[in-house]
């Protein structure tokens, strides 16, 4: 595109140059013609007035030599009565020319060698016809000629260069941003997903590039969305596999309990293995939409309803509080119960039988806080625990379910903290933002903190059956 637009443009300016360079060439040829052939006119009628007066040789001479072209120019004068005929310098012109003017009375021009002559016919007091003969060399015809077509070729030169050049900036401001866009295209096809255009060039091409990004944006985020469904639902599954993995554990000894426990740690590695898979690309997080929400209250006592009967089968102590009346939260019924089943899980998972853990739920006026902390060992490095697939360090973990509070609490703008808890071991504090702030108290992330200890509120009444 670049090459024809330069290409188009040189033919373009080159037919309008030669269009006008020509003619105008030729005016300036004829225009120095005349000039010349005018000089000679007027030193021709510098001698008419002499000659009207007095035929006379010598006073004619003086005439001639006043006039300064004594050495181009020549007087032929007829013979009349007893007067001879006269003739005052060198005579170039052919006599049939001479006699030619004379006869018909008019100026004109013979071509003679080394250039032309102007044949001036001048009337004298006796009735006849003298003439005037004035040389023009071609060196004066020709004089400035040289030097005006030069001035104009070069100005035409000039056009047509600058033409060119602004053509190629032009092609290049448009074969660019074209070539940005091919090579984005290219590299997004190859798998670089952080391909992007600059919006430059055109405004057809920068639409272009604008939609590109989006386009991109787009499979980035669809990617991201997918591996993100990947990495939860299989996440989820930890869940059932919990309970699956503890109702194996009491099933005694004899081969079909081995069996059976064998098969729930096969499902969990292979669980393990997708969700391991799925995180590979760093995920996005997408915030709840206009009118998402749910009752934090409700979507606690539904997940301790599961997991307490699960608890009292260990002999652990569960409670609850700041569950008693409605809390809402602009998070979704599933992401929160999710987040509650990652941390819950974690706690079966992480600490021993008998281990008593405790949920509160805190409603502010522009944030709720949901703690979830139990009587365990704690977390020795709480920076690693919030690292995304590095865990908490215990055999197993795949560090999914802490990422997943984390992406739930900031998709609100709040955050998530770990300390320690009043029951002496792990607190994980979900900061959730009623208006979408960040939260005016933000700490740094898995610093240690300590808690003075205070009542729950409320105990839970946990069934005997699971759900």
């Amino acid at each position: 595109m670049r090459w024809a637009l330069v290409k188009v443009c040189l033919a373009v300016t080159t037919m309008v140059v030669v269009a006008f360079a020509v003619p105008l060439g030729l005016v300036i040829r004829e225009m120095a013609r005349d000039r010349a052939f005018s000089n000679a006119e007027r030193e021709a009628a510098a001698v008419a007035p002499a000659l009207s007066i007095t035929t006379d040789r010598d006073q004619l001479e003086r005439v001639v030599a006043s006039a300064g072209s004594d050495a181009g120019m020549a007087v032929h004068i007829p013979a009349s009565g007893d007067e001879a005929a006269v003739d005052l310098g060198r005579q170039r012109a052919a006599a049939d020319d001479i006699a030619t003017v004379r006869r018909l009375g008019r100026a004109s021009t013979s071509e003679v060698p080394g250039g032309s002559t102007l044949l001036q016919p001048v009337a004298l007091s006796s009735g006849e016809i003298a003439v005037v003969e004035v040389y023009v060399p071609d060196a004066e015809v020709t004089n400035g000629l040289t030097t005006a077509w030069a001035v104009l070729a070069g100005v035409g030169l000039a056009l047509i260069v600058g033409s060119v050049a602004v053509a190629d900036r032009l092609g290049v401001r448009m074969v660019r941003p074209a070539q940005r866009l091919v090579e984005g295209a290219h590299e997004l096809g190859e798998g670089k997903l952080g391909a992007r255009v600059p919006e430059q060039g055109p405004t057809e091409l920068r639409l272009a590039a604008v939609a590109f990004n989006s386009m991109a944006d787009q499979v980035v985020q669809l990617l991201a969305n997918e591996r993100e469904l990947a990495a939860d639902l299989s996440h989820r599954l930890r869940t059932p596999l919990t309970v699956l993995r503890l109702n194996a554990a009491s099933l005694g000894d004899g081969p079909a309990a081995e069996q059976t426990r064998a098969a729930v740690a096969q499902l969990e590695r292979e669980v393990d293995t997708i969700i391991r898979t799925a995180r590979d690309a760093k995920p996005q997080t997408v915030a709840a939409g206009p009118g998402a929400g749910c009752d934090a209250a409700e979507v606690v006592r539904e997940r301790m309803s599961f997991w307490s009967a699960l608890a009292e089968d260990e002999g652990r102590k569960v409670r609850v509080a700041g569950v008693d009346r409605p809390v809402r939260i602009p998070v979704a019924r599933a992401d929160l119960a999710a987040a509650l089943d990652a941390l819950l899980g974690n706690v079966f998972r992480h600490t021993p039988e008998g281990t008593a853990f405790a949920v509160d739920v805190h409603n502010g006026e522009d944030a709720v806080i949901v703690l979830v902390s139990d009587a365990g060992a704690g977390i020795s490095d709480p920076e690693a625990a919030m690292a995304r697939g590095r865990g908490s360090g215990s055999a197993g973990s795949t560090g999914l379910g802490l990422d997943i509070v984390r992406r739930l609490a900031e998709s609100t703008g709040g955050d998530v903290r770990i300390g320690s808890s009043v029951l002496g071991g792990t607190e994980v504090r979900i900061w959730i933002q009623l208006d979408g702030r960040a939260p005016e108290r933000r700490g740094h992330r898995g610093a240690v903190r300590r808690r003075r200890p205070g009542k729950l509120v409320s105990t839970f009444n946990r069934p005997r059956s699971l759900p």
